[in-house]
């Protein structure tokens, strides 16, 4: 039976999800369930001076009305915790840090009513001035603890000194905007209390991680883990913002242990802006140093980041600087300044994305004053191992993804002289950039039962973000124990089942897939050695080496037909069900590698010279991502990155009114996310090659990787089509005419 890991089988969840069977956190009914909506502040910076719920209460049907005068009091810690989850403002005191935090809830038997209740609350404000300064002079910077889990500043040799001394040297500001990730499904919780004095509780909940969320929500609560289950059996989408504990998380709980009933809470559109994070705004300063022939001396990134007045997370922007050329020096820094926001958090590649925009940038700069072709200058280096860590690559085909790119754009027709394409009016501009993000691989925990009925149930408490975690899983234990697809039954979303990291980094398929992978080997295993010690089965005291499994029998791989099927020997065994469970970790290959996934991005822009109006026409990905676990949901993800940065380049921006602190874009009217008219029709490939030293699958991970490059991409076809180098995103007509 041919393996079906890489084909690319239909999502297994598919039906559920289009046939409306797919509960989602929002759609969970339970008896007796209440509806809050959330309240948040008019101001950004002050405190409540005062509260009027009278009219609120009098709603009919409104069951309570919570805020910092009468809420539950908690008993842990709200700010950073040791997980780096962010800050949390629960209805505990009446000070305001930033336009729209959570000031208030209302409680009602339908949401209609909880919504009139949430309307007629009369606060009253005491508003401070604001401050949103990303001003790198005039502004107070501080340096970080870390940047994306590494140290903040890095030195390899003097290259300062280098790039003085480089016959060819350029040093340019490269700004991005804030960028809001904005899931189809908001953020949603349902909260429970059970069991005598309340002491359980069950969170319905719309997270990345569920580990993560069950261990916060313990401590604030001052409970025993055991004591707290999340359930997410499925994600409308997340991209990084459904990562940490936020706000309304905690209140939906506070509120259901008030009113003494299950009580939801789902997020307008409005408070998906700033109470639940935002890729935070960047400023990089990048200087190149080469010799004349290309060669790179130096390489220079400074990054300035914007947090909240509470609360410190760093877009750490200068990760890829560190690793992705042989630069004979190099020298990074991150640096964060403290405004009147929410703090920003995790968005789709945190810090590579806004990072290898402002380095791909520059190589293209570097490519045009040495007269080289941009192509060409990436391969002349291509680091042949880690430069920053010394290791060599785990895997890398990079220069594939160069060569089968190029020719699939058809790179060699490219005139190299800006402006000289036109077509229908339009100038024209070709435009390419390198595509990078790190393989990463977390603790994970899995348990394969094989049923007498030949069904093979797995379980691990990961989540589905809308990725396709049960169908690879699926196929990775299929092929694991030699049955078919269909035989399969995958149970994530649950911390009943054995525990799995969060969904992010990149990290699900290569973590929770190896526990699947190595769980589905050991029960593989023992059914081999009940086989074999089974003096009533045809593979009594066969060589344990010869017997194999496929199409769902066990067979001497010596002799043609001798075997039995699983439910054969189960049955005869007495036995209704054989489990095995296993404990995956990375092991000392973090240590001797250096693990990325790579790729290659080509653009093709389209310039209206009289509006300045900017329409991507055609894009080439070509992509090194190991082992691809299923090929359907490989390009989904890919091609989903691809349009998250046609978006960084050309429409999202999260403006923030520098008066008042509050967002003036929150709508999907003034924030504008790539519709299907603004997406042309995208060239996704990969090279195919499994990376076994990376983890038990071979997969390098891919959600996040395909937003890296694009933005970079797109920039530089920009400059080929017009001249002018933006360096500001986005790129709007107002920057081009």
């Amino acid at each position: 039976m041919p393996g079906v890991v890489g084909t690319p089988l239909e999502r297994v969840d598919g039906r559920a999800k289009v046939t409306g069977a797919a509960t989602y956190t929002a759609d969970h009914r339970f008896p007796d369930l209440a509806h809050a909506v959330l309240v948040t502040s008019a101001i950004a910076q002050g405190r409540v001076a005062s509260v009027d719920a009278a009219a609120a209460e009098a709603v009919p049907g409104v069951l309570a009305v919570l805020t910092h005068e009468n809420s539950p009091r908690l008993r842990g810690r709200l700010g950073r915790d040791a997980d780096d989850n962010h800050a949390i403002q629960a209805l505990q005191d009446a000070a305001v840090r930033y336009a729209d935090q959570p000031v208030a809830v209302v409680v009602a038997e339908t949401l209609e009513q909880a919504r009139e209740g949430a309307r007629r609350l009369v606060l009253v404000y005491e508003a401070t001035d604001v401050q949103i300064a990303f001003d790198p002079v005039r502004g107070r910077s501080f340096r970080p603890r870390h940047a994306g889990y590494a140290k903040p500043d890095t030195a390899r040799g003097g290259a300062r000194t280098a790039l003085e001394r480089s016959p060819v040297r350029l040093e340019h500001v490269y700004t991005t905007p804030r960028q809001t990730p904005n899931s189809m499904e908001p953020h949603a919780t349902i909260a429970m209390w059970e069991g005598d004095g309340a002491r359980q509780l069950t969170l319905y909940d719309a997270t990345q991680g569920l580990f993560d969320c069950r261990r916060r929500v313990a401590k604030i609560f001052g409970l025993r883990e055991s004591a707290v289950r999340v359930i997410s059996p499925y994600l409308g989408g997340g991209f990084g913002s459904k990562g940490p504990v936020w706000s309304h998380v905690i209140i939906a709980a506070l509120a259901a242990k008030h009113v003494g009933r299950p009580v939801k809470l789902v997020l307008e559109r409005l408070q998906m802006f700033g109470p639940v994070g935002w890729r935070g705004r960047t400023r990089q300063e990048v200087a190149l140093g080469a010799e004349r022939d290309g060669t790179l001396n130096a390489i220079q990134h400074h990054t300035l980041g914007e947090t909240s007045t509470y609360d410190a997370f760093m877009e750490a922007c200068g990760l890829a600087s560190r690793m992705l050329y042989a630069s004979r020096t190099s020298a990074t820094t991150h640096r964060l300044v403290r405004s009147t926001i929410a703090t920003p958090s995790y968005a789709r590649a945190p810090g590579w994305a806004p990072g290898t925009f402002a380095l791909e940038c520059a190589m293209d700069e570097l490519a045009w004053a040495l007269a080289m072709d941009p192509v060409e200058l990436r391969l002349r280096n291509h680091a042949e191992m880690d430069p920053d860590s010394g290791h060599p690559w785990s895997s890398k085909h990079l220069r594939e993804c160069y060569r089968i790119g190029a020719s699939r754009f058809g790179w060699h027709r490219r005139a190299p002289q800006p402006g000289s394409w036109r077509e229908h009016g339009w100038r024209i501009g070709w435009g390419m950039a390198t595509s990078v993000y790190p393989t990463h691989r977390s603790d994970a925990s899995a348990l394969a039962r094989l049923h007498d009925d030949g069904t093979l149930v797995v379980e691990t408490g990961s989540q589905d973000l809308g990725t396709g975690t049960y169908t690879i899983l699926t196929q990775i234990a299929a092929d694991a124990l030699g049955t078919s697809a269909g035989r399969v039954v995958v149970r994530i979303g649950d911390t009943h089942l054995p525990e799995s990291p969060m969904s992010g980094g990149s990290q699900t398929a290569a973590s929770a897939g190896s526990a699947v992978h190595e769980a589905v080997c050991a029960l593989r295993a023992e059914l081999t050695r009940l086989a074999i010690g089974d003096p009533a089965s045809p593979l009594h005291q066969v060589p344990a080496e010869s017997a194999c499994v496929e199409d769902g029998r066990i067979f001497d791989s010596r002799v043609f037909g001798k075997g039995e099927s699983f439910e054969s020997l189960l049955t005869r065994q007495g036995r209704e069900s054989v489990e095995k469970r296993a404990d995956s970790a990375p092991g000392s290959e973090t240590k001797r590698y250096a693990m990325y996934a790579f790729g290659a991005q080509f653009a093709e822009v389209r310039v209206d010279p009289e509006l300045g109006v900017v329409r991507v026409s055609r894009m080439v990905g070509v992509f090194d991502i190991g082992r691809a676990l299923n090929a359907r949901t490989a390009r989904s993800q890919l091609l989903g990155g691809m349009v998250w940065g046609i978006g960084l380049a050309l429409t999202e921006d999260t403006v923030i009114d520098g008066r008042l602190g509050r967002c003036v874009t929150a709508n999907l009217a003034d924030y504008h996310v790539p519709v299907e008219a603004d997406v042309p029709d995208l060239d996704v490939s990969w090279i195919g090659a499994p990376d076994e030293r990376a983890n038990p699958v071979g997969a390098k991970g891919l959600g996040e990787l395909g937003i890296t490059g694009a933005p970079a991409a797109i920039a530089n076809a920009v400059f080929h089509a017009t001249g002018r180098r933006v360096r500001d995103l986005p790129i709007t007509l107002d920057k081009l005419l």
